[in-house]
């Protein structure tokens, strides 16, 4: 997932700024934190940023999903079960690696709320 960019200081600590404002039980898309962190056209940045961050970080990187909901671990592997128990444990509807659409929905109503509309 190399978009070929180090991310700045500046940039991660945007990423996770805005990581860290999902609320319990929403997910947003790479592309939706990128757009929210200052970053348009991103998502490939935020992804390496998630994927190198330390776990000492506590970064609720389970509510960040695909542009269509799904998950982005493959499945079967650790970091998909991982990421669906930690969306069902918020209650948040995990179906065959993808989150419900009423859900995810949701995300774009969370954006207009916490950023204003479009």
């Amino acid at each position: 997932m190399d978009d070929g960019v180090t991310p700045t200081t500046d940039a991660r600590s945007r990423i996770v700024a805005t990581v860290r404002a999902l609320p319990r039980g929403q997910v947003a898309s790479y592309g939706q934190v990128a757009a929210r962190a200052g970053l348009p056209g991103r998502a490939r940045l935020v992804a390496r940023v998630l994927a190198e961050a330390p776990a000492s970080l506590r970064l609720p990187w389970h509510r960040v999903l695909r542009s269509d909901g799904r998950i982005a671990f493959p499945p079967g592997s650790r970091g998909h079960a991982e990421q669906s128990r930690r969306l069902r444990a918020e209650g948040v509807k995990v179906a065959d690696g993808r989150v419900a659409a009423a859900d995810f929905a949701g995300a774009q109503g969370l954006d207009a709320a916490l950023w204003g509309p479009g």
